[in-house]
């Protein structure tokens, strides 16, 4: 297994009509507009996708759709199963690995999904390695819903030694841990990357191998700067990463739909209608929209002070390949 699914991977949201089917055309320019901001991988059917809130089949048809629109600039990987049993999650895990993703990812919550403890996550986690494709390479995602169940030194050292696992989305929310995992599997196949933005900037100095919070949402570029950048301009890129980790704060109110307000803005889709949030958040919190303006004032601030930057210090021109892990 030599794929490496890191860097800037947007948690990617899904897109509605009006009529509450999955809007494709507007998930198209979707994919479109995470590629071109910089992101390195897409991370559909994961928990900002809505996907407790979709069918087996629309998680399939996602899957497949986000796949075939990225057209292979990009590696694709996707989660989906969120039943308890393990052989409804193999269903569920069978039929995404069917769509032809890059990497496919499991919950950790949904293993030991009763909460049993002791060894019973390494035991349904090898029930499934058993029987899914050998050649797929895996992902761990500590999703939050329905609860964020996070793995313990020695389950992270299974995963990382068995071969299968190329990624852990890591949401311990907590440096120290990102250090330790990132020594726990140095050596190995399996890349950490966190997902908190609080701790990005020095999560990525201390070994992360990428960002794969909400806020890819709205400024997946200023993340790649960050991460490809920030050892050339040190002051910029401490200040950026205050900016960043204070505009995600923004995230309790209302997300997923807040990002869909901001999509609906740049003209990505039109409908900001949403499963998982069905209450009006712009009555529920108040300046909402005032807010959302300040975050595309000092996105576009920021994107502007970064080109200035390149623009008095250009690239030297090279040879090499891309940066990125997959091309």
């Amino acid at each position: 297994m030599t794929k490496k699914i890191e860097g800037i991977i947007p948690v990617m949201i899904t897109p509605f009509t009006s009529n509450g089917q999955i809007d494709y055309p507007g998930l198209g320019r979707l994919v479109e507009w995470y590629i071109d901001n910089g992101s390195d991988a897409l991370f559909a059917v994961c928990q900002s996708s809505e996907m407790q809130f979709l069918t087996l089949d629309e998680r399939v048809e996602l899957a497949a759709f986000v796949k075939k629109a990225a057209a292979g600039r990009v590696p694709v990987i996707a989660s989906g199963h969120i039943s308890e049993s393990l052989d409804d999650q193999l269903a569920e895990l069978t039929a995404i690995a069917a769509t032809g993703v890059d990497g496919m990812v499991l919950v950790t919550n949904r293993l030991d999904a009763k909460r049993e403890g002791g060894t019973k996550f390494i035991e349904d986690l090898t029930w499934l390695l058993d029987r899914l494709p050998k050649q797929l390479p895996l992902g761990l995602y500590e999703c939050p819903a329905p609860y964020r169940r996070l793995l313990s030194d020695d389950e992270l050292k299974f995963c990382a030694h068995s071969g299968r696992f190329v990624i852990l989305k890591d949401v311990s929310c907590d440096l120290e841990t990102v250090k330790r995992r990132v020594a726990l599997t140095k050596g190995t196949p399996l890349a950490i990357v966190n997902a908190n933005a609080a701790i990005a900037y020095d999560a990525m100095k201390a070994g992360s191998r990428g960002f794969t919070g909400v806020f890819t949402n709205f400024h997946p570029d200023l993340y790649q700067w960050l991460m490809t950048e920030h050892a050339s301009h040190p002051d910029l890129a401490d200040e950026l990463s205050v900016y960043l980790a204070l505009s995600a704060m923004a995230e309790p109110m209302g997300y997923p739909k807040l990002a869909k307000l901001y999509h609906q803005r740049l003209g990505t889709f039109a409908c900001t209608d949403s499963r998982a949030v069905t209450f009006d958040v712009s009555e529920k919190f108040w300046a909402l929209e005032a807010l959302i303006d300040k975050i595309v004032e000092g996105t576009e601030l920021y994107r502007g002070r970064i080109a200035d930057v390149a623009a008095r210090h250009p690239a030297p021109i090279s040879g090499t390949a891309s940066s990125r892990s997959y091309r």
